[in-house]
């Protein structure tokens, strides 16, 4: 609830206060889309299906004893890691904030040449507030895609709030979009289209993607497990 001020000057910011919050509640998905120009994903549960498995490993010390090393292991969408190459071509950004630290997300991001790369991030905002004092970008050319409650803050604050298929119904009822996919089958894909369409570049990028003379689509995604060398 508002509550009116007395004094006119308070009045009058109070007015241009108002309109602005009234501006910003009737702004459709597509056109919070259009603004979009950096895009930052959730992993577990966005760019995956949220199960985390924890494998044992051997490992060889110098002294020729062997030990068990535990290993986390994650599966992502080929249709996401190319949705980021068609985000790029559309003169986006990307980038992930996740909670969890895994060796496994660091490869995924050196194989995709992620520009925003944030992982132990229990209150995402600081990354975000972050990644805005580099880029000089808006909180509205921010898109996040979440799924779970410890994303609320950065959707409630970010220009376009989208959640997963498979996100926890809270994190919906705040969602601008709920993609048509779940995390780890294409949720990322369709948090990419849906911008990319919004701003009218969808078909122009999908063709630049698969266009032998465009020299980004080979550098991306390219599948070495991390290793560019």
């Amino acid at each position: 609830m508002l509550l009116r001020p007395t004094h006119e000057d308070d009045k009058r910011g109070w007015s241009t206060h108002c309109l602005v919050r009234i501006t910003s509640m009737t702004l459709s998905a597509q056109d919070r889309a259009r603004k979009i120009k950096v895009v930052l994903f959730d992993v577990d549960g966005v760019l995956t299906d949220g199960t985390i498995w924890i494998y044992p490993m051997p490992a060889a010390l110098p002294d020729g004893s062997v030990v068990t090393k535990m290993v986390e292991a994650k599966g992502y969408s080929a249709h996401d890691g190319a949705g980021m190459t068609l985000a790029r071509l559309g003169g986006m950004k990307v980038g992930i904030i996740t909670k969890r630290i895994s060796e496994t997300v660091a490869l995924r991001a050196r194989d995709l040449k992620l520009e925003f790369v944030y992982q132990g991030q229990a209150f995402k905002m600081r990354a975000i507030r972050e990644i805005m004092a580099k880029e000089g970008v808006t909180l509205d050319e921010i898109a996040y895609v979440g799924d779970d409650v410890i994303d609320l803050p950065a959707m409630r604050q970010c220009g376009f709030a989208v959640a997963a298929a498979n996100a926890r119904a809270q994190v919906k009822a705040e969602a601008h979009y709920v993609t048509p996919s779940k995390g780890g089958e294409g949720a990322g894909r369709d948090a990419i289209e849906f911008i990319l369409e919004a701003k009218g570049l969808l078909q122009q990028c999908i063709d630049a993607s698969i266009d032998e003379g465009n020299p980004i689509p080979p550098s991306m995604d390219i599948g070495k497990g991390g290793d560019l060398k």
